[in-house]
């Protein structure tokens, strides 16, 4: 059965007349004839009381008129869903995205795109960029904002934002008289981290490697308002990038540049390499990248 022999069928029982639907449909009554007798051989039914003058439905007739509209208004109802995602008016992207980064970008990024895409909807996971990474790489997310490194085979990766790492400390501490240090004055400090789950606690132990020594690690967090106090009540240092170093009590806490080398915190979005990539998350992609073709 084809939606267009449906089609024809309807046709032919609003007019009652197989001269009249032809003329409507634009097909031959010999066509229209042999489409509808088609119909009723592969139903094993009549269809229509057929006359001189009109062609009327019999009770099965009826009965499939009824359910061949319902067909296709569904039929009609998909165009037109296709075509609102298609445009862009409906739609949902899951997005993968490490508190750090929500707390500095999401509000107006997002605020931004859905003026834009109202139709849209956009569903967050706050995780670490480690666990994103995975979420993506497995289908669970459409896209995510993670810290470099990424996987540039497995991953189309597009440049977002770059900033400094800053040490932060407690003013009380020696390091705070400095104007800016490097990662090998910071060997006998207590280090407060972001949770192995964020590429940033890779990264800060790495550096520390780099700088000829293993970090004596006080405390770990995924939340860096708590390590933020944690340096407040002298605790221990810790690394934030500078936006979020900003953000501390600067009466308790300074936040110092570290030098020699800097530490860059990269962030990218991602999306998986061979997946599907919906009109929604194309669209989201152009919107933060308007020069990225994926």
């Amino acid at each position: 059965m084809e939606i267009r022999e449906l089609n024809y069928f309807v046709t032919v029982a609003k007019y009652k007349s197989f001269t009249k639907a032809s003329e409507a449909l634009h097909v031959t009554q010999p066509t229209l004839s042999k489409v509808v007798k088609s119909l009723e051989k592969q139903l094993d039914v009549t269809l229509f009381h057929r006359s001189a003058r009109r062609s009327e439905l019999t009770d099965v007739g009826e009965v499939v008129y009824g359910q061949a509209l319902k067909i296709l208004n569904l039929v009609e109802e998909l165009d037109v869903v296709l075509e609102d995602v298609t445009h862009l008016q409906k739609g949902k992207i899951k997005i993968g995205m490490p508190p750090l980064i929500g707390i500095l970008f999401f509000p107006k990024m997002i605020k931004g795109f859905q003026e834009k895409f109202p139709g849209i909807t956009i569903e967050i996971d706050e995780r670490g960029a480690n666990v994103i990474k995975d979420l993506v790489a497995t289908g669970e997310l459409d896209l995510g904002f993670v810290m470099l490194p990424a996987d540039m085979e497995e991953f189309h990766v597009i440049p977002y934002t770059s900033q400094q790492l800053m040490l932060i400390v407690n003013r009380s501490n020696p390091l705070a008289n400095k104007e800016t240090v490097m990662m090998k004055d910071l060997k006998n400090e207590p280090m407060l981290l972001f949770s192995q789950d964020f590429t940033l606690h890779d990264c800060i132990l790495q550096e520390c490697e780099q700088a000829g020594f293993t970090p004596n690690i006080a405390y770990e967090s995924s939340q860096w308002d708590f390590i933020s106090q944690m340096v407040e009540h002298d605790l221990g240092i810790a690394m934030f990038p500078k936006a979020i170093a900003e953000k501390v009590n600067p009466m308790a806490v300074k936040a110092i540049p570290i030098v020699n080398p800097s530490i860059p915190w990269e962030i990218v979005l991602i999306a998986k390499k061979g997946h599907y990539v919906s009109h929604a998350t194309k669209g989201f992609i152009k919107y933060i990248a308007p020069n990225y073709a994926i």
